[in-house]
Formats: C-alpha cells, sequence, structure tokens
C-alpha cells in the first residue's frame, strides 16, 4: 500500500494536512502527516536543517513504511529531498508541493530571493527565529478569511534549518518526483526547478491556486497526491 508521508513548510506543523489526510485515507491509502523538530507541538526542540531530514528519516524507519510518496511543502522540500535519497528503497516518489529544492552545499537562506543578507537579517532580529506571516501575507493566495486565521499565529521556525547546508550524494534528477506549482505564487517555477524538470524522472503539475495548496484547495491536492503516486 502506498504510504504519504506529509511535511509542510516553514512555521507550520502536522496539523496542516488535516483537510489532506482523510481524502488519503478514503482513497485507500496510509498517510503520515509529519511535525519537524522545533515547531508546533514540537516547539522548543533545538533544529538544524540535518535534524530536520533526520526527522523524516526516523519516522519512515519506525513505522517501517514502503511504497512511501514523500511530499514537502515550501521550505520543507529541502530537507525531503535530502531524506528521499536516504530511505533508498523504501521510496516510491517525492512530490515536492511549491516548495523549495536542496542544492548539495547550498542553504534555504543563501538561495533567498531577496538576497541571503536580508533573511539573515530578519531571523537575528527575532532571536535566532524566523518569524511566522501576518495576515496580510497571505493576500492574494486563494485563502478565505478563516483559513488565513487557522494559519496566523504559526510557531516561529528555527533559524539553524534555514541557514544549514543540504548534504546531497547523487543529482536530485535522478530521484522519480512531481513539482506541483502554485500559479498564484508565480507563473513559472524557479530556475533551479525548471533545470531538474528536464530529467526524464521529473514532472510538473499546475495548481490554479496559492502556496498553502492543503488549505485553499485540498481535494485537489489529494487528487494530484493519488494520482503521482500512481
Amino acid at each position: 500500500m502506498t504510504e504519504f508521508v506529509l511535511v509542510a513548510g516553514a512555521w507550520l506543523g502536522s496539523w496542516a494536512w488535516d483537510e489532506v489526510v482523510p481524502r488519503l485515507h478514503a482513497a485507500g491509502r496510509g498517510a503520515h502527516p509529519l511535525t519537524l523538530s522545533g515547531l508546533a507541538e514540537k516547539q522548543g526542540v533545538p533544529a538544524g536543517q540535518q535534524t530536520h531530514v533526520q526527522d523524516i528519516v526516523d519516522e519512515i524507519e519506525r513505522l517501517d513504511l514502503r511504497d512511501v510518496v514523500l511530499v514537502g511543502h515550501s521550505y520543507s522540500g529541502i530537507p525531503v529531498g535530502q531524506a528521499a535519497e536516504r530511505i533508498g528503497d523504501r521510496l516510491a516518489r517525492v512530490v515536492f508541493v511549491d516548495s523549495s529544492v536542496p542544492t548539495d552545499g547550498e542553504s534555504f537562506v543563501s538561495a533567498w530571493w531577496e538576497g541571503p543578507a536580508k533573511l539573515e537579517a530578519s531571523i537575528a532580529g527575532n532571536g535566532g527565529f524566523w518569524a511566522p506571516l501576518t495576515a496580510a501575507d497571505y493576500g492574494g493566495q486563494g485563502l478565505t478569511d478563516e483559513q488565513i486565521a487557522r494559519i496566523v499565529g504559526s510557531t516561529p521556525h528555527p533559524g539553524a534549518s534555514l541557514a544549514e547546508p543540504a548534504v546531497l550524494s547523487r543529482p536530485l534528477g535522478e530521484l522519480p518526483a512531481t513539482y506541483i506549482k502554485c500559479l498564484l505564487d508565480g507563473p513559472e517555477p524557479s530556475d533551479d526547478v525548471a533545470e531538474l524538470l528536464t530529467s526524464r524522472h521529473w514532472r510538473l503539475v499546475e495548481m490554479d491556486t496559492g502556496h498553502w495548496p492543503m488549505f485553499s484547495r485540498p481535494g485537489e491536492l489529494a487528487r494530484i497526491l493519488l494520482d503521482a503516486a500512481g
């Protein structure tokens, strides 16, 4: 049986998948939403990026999951991409949901679209954590006021996990992967994702919604995940 392991992006915990998980279960699949160290109910646990990679690997091994579809949203595409190559033949596919992707030796901060210095300053000014977004920041992303209210007030994100570099042992393009591009967050994938999509192992799926489709379009997202799993 296909087993989905679902990892939400910065500031969020396993609760972010509450509207997706029942739909995967209804289709007869396993679904295991995961909270990374330092977030949600694990707030206060020290966490670098490799901590987050190990969180994912440990959960898959603890549950002895096979035929794993590993799903990473936003920031979590970076630890998910690394964990995917470390779980060996347990992996069936990786799904990146409008996410960053890991580059060996690079961090989330080093690839920040406004430049590393701006994000580094923001984290330093918030006691080593990346502050959650405000309600206004979620505008134009296909979310209702009620959905925005659910997300606002999420956990400050451990800055060390954003600054630590990724470690890959082989090209990411060799992994079987689906990339979901959420069009309200920008019509085109980033350059690094576009390059990966030239691999015969990768495919692109577009969603006409914003960066948080587990809230704005949970049914559509679940269908895409099921299709990706085959």
